[in-house]
């Protein structure tokens, strides 16, 4: 290599240096655009340095569309170096740091993820975490595990608002036949909040169409009814 090609080579360099450091600076800037930007900069040119204060900031972002960009630009990374920071944060006692790294994981879709995928996290006190949960562990899932899955799954069922309950209701749903014992089971128990979730979940699992707020109000009108499982549909 000539001297000339050394020096270019090393300005190049220096010059993707000087933008990651920009880029990471930027993510701190009290303007949600400016950190919009900085997060797709860092994504459009993939840095492993970058990885750590990426994850860092997914905790700490008070954005919704920020911090799906911090999603995408992690996605860019190696898995290599993405998977064990993930792991970790999925560890931390902040909630959103769960969340988020739960949501990430399920974007990169690498199933050697399944392993943080714990009982505890199923049923994670704050909802955001436990919805994260619910969502990851379906993509992550191993074949052969999907009815462990759905019975953990469905002990949840009943919990929090619509929000929450569409979001188990979802995760069941991508479970495919596996979830019809859970479901079954579910139907039958004693809280009728509980119920009601597992009859509409049924019912989106048999018609996907049909609506998540159609069919919780069909189910809790058969459990008020006193209405057969199968009446539930």
């Amino acid at each position: 290599m000539t001297t000339t090609s050394m020096d270019t080579a090393r300005d190049a360099g220096a010059a993707k240096d000087t933008g990651a450091v920009r880029a990471l600076q930027r993510l701190a800037d009290d303007r949600a655009s400016v950190r919009l930007r900085a997060a797709l900069a860092v994504g459009a040119t993939p840095d492993p340095r970058c990885v750590g204060p990426l994850v860092e900031r997914c905790a700490i972002e008070p954005e919704f569309f920020v911090r799906d960009m911090l999603t995408w630009a992690l996605t860019r990374h190696p898995v290599s170096l993405t998977l064990p920071a993930l792991v970790r944060e999925v560890r931390s006692e902040r909630a959103q740091a769960r969340s988020q790294a739960l949501h990430t994981l399920s974007k990169i879709g690498d199933r050697r993820g399944w392993a943080v995928i714990t009982p505890e996290l199923l049923s994670d006190a704050d909802d955001e975490v436990a919805r994260s949960a619910w969502r990851a562990a379906t993509v992550l899932v191993p074949a052969g595990e999907e009815p462990a899955l759905a019975t953990a799954l469905a002990t949840q069922l009943g919990r929090g608002g619509r929000q929450t309950q569409l979001s188990l209701s979802r995760a069941l749903v991508a479970l495919g036949e596996a979830t019809v014992p859970a479901l079954r089971t579910a139907a039958t128990a004693a809280d009728p909040r509980v119920r009601a979730h597992a009859l509409a979940t049924r019912r989106l699992l048999r018609d996907p169409e049909a609506g998540f707020e159609a069919a919780i109000e069909e189910a809790k009108r058969v459990v008020a009814l006193g209405g057969s499982v199968d009446e539930g549909r």
